[in-house]
């Protein structure tokens, strides 16, 4: 099956903004480290794959998510990205671009709904999915074949792997992160239900549906305050449906202005050099932009 690489880019152009020193600039003197920091990123995983399908998922939905319609309190624990910030984003994804990479933005849709959109939509020809992202709220879309993989620790891992690093089966990740919560996204989950639970009732009844429907048995399970658990649940049914819905990634997000099967497109070279100009990268970072980019043999 032909690898389909799906990047959330998100992630990484954080670890950068967090991790990279702030002496990078650009020529109007607005911080560039995060963009060094995801430019140097992309170009290590383009130079070890040379993907032939691919495509970069980026977060334009900070606030206007369709999840805050059906939550407003959705993510609203995190502070607005700062501009210096906001404006490296968007010369992550004029880079990726420019190289001729596949870019998926959207107002009303996150990263992770965007790669799972494209994964679903490229299945039914002959695609398998290598997500490139650490985040375990991927781990949902893994099948057959597919793999997630942590770029920054060098680990891979299938569908079969997920149980091993999270505890409950991949097709479980949604309904895990519905009955726990998400800090990071502010998604309270069931009061009182913590990891191990989460895993101990949906190894025991499969998925949230079934465990909703057969609550009444939840206080005979072997589980440290099952009775109170089980009391929790039915109080807190529709908040866990909720929760679900916030937790699920979208099979249907739009996808536009793609190429074909993910192919990935010309390069533009001028676009590459004003970039390049602009954001100060240094002679070796543009070798390697022109060469990843089919624009210069890697010899010369």
């Amino acid at each position: 099956m032909k690898p389909l690489y799906l990047v959330d880019a998100s992630l990484y152009v954080f670890r950068a903004w967090h991790s990279m020193p702030d002496e990078f600039q650009d020529a109007d003197g607005w911080p560039t480290n995060a963009v060094h920091g995801f430019a140097r990123f992309l170009l290590e995983l383009l130079e070890k794959e040379r993907p032939q399908h691919i495509a970069i998922a980026f977060d334009e939905a900070l606030d206007s998510c369709f999840r805050n319609r059906l939550y407003p309190a959705y993510k609203a624990n995190r502070d607005p990205a700062p501009e210096e910030l906001r404006r490296q984003f968007t010369h992550c994804k004029a880079l990726c671009a420019a190289l001729g990479l596949n870019v998926l933005a959207h107002g009303e849709y996150e990263a992770d709904d965007l790669i799972g959109s494209a994964l679903h939509g490229a299945r039914p020809d002959g695609f398998r999915g290598v997500i490139v992202s650490a985040d375990k709220d991927l781990s949902q879309l893994l099948m057959d074949h597919d793999e997630q993989w942590d770029f920054a620790r060098g680990q891979r891992w299938g569908m079969n792997g997920v149980k091993a690093r999270h505890g409950v089966e991949a097709r479980q990740i949604a309904d895990y992160l519905a009955l726990t919560g998400d800090a990071v996204d502010n998604i309270p989950g069931v009061t009182g239900i913590g990891a191990k639970s989460a895993a101990v009732l949906l190894a025991h009844f499969g998925d949230l549906d079934t465990l909703l429907a057969r609550v009444d048995e939840v206080p005979f399970l072997r589980l440290r305050g099952a009775a109170t658990l089980g009391l929790r649940l039915r109080e807190q049914r529709e908040h866990a449906l909720l929760w679900r819905q916030l937790t699920t990634i979208a099979l249907d997000a739009p996808l536009d202005g793609i190429e074909p099967g993910y192919t990935r497109a010309s390069a533009d070279p001028g676009t590459l050099n004003a970039l390049s100009d602009a954001l100060r990268f240094g002679p070796m970072t543009r070798r390697r932009l022109r060469v990843a980019a089919g624009l210069e043999e890697p010899g010369y």
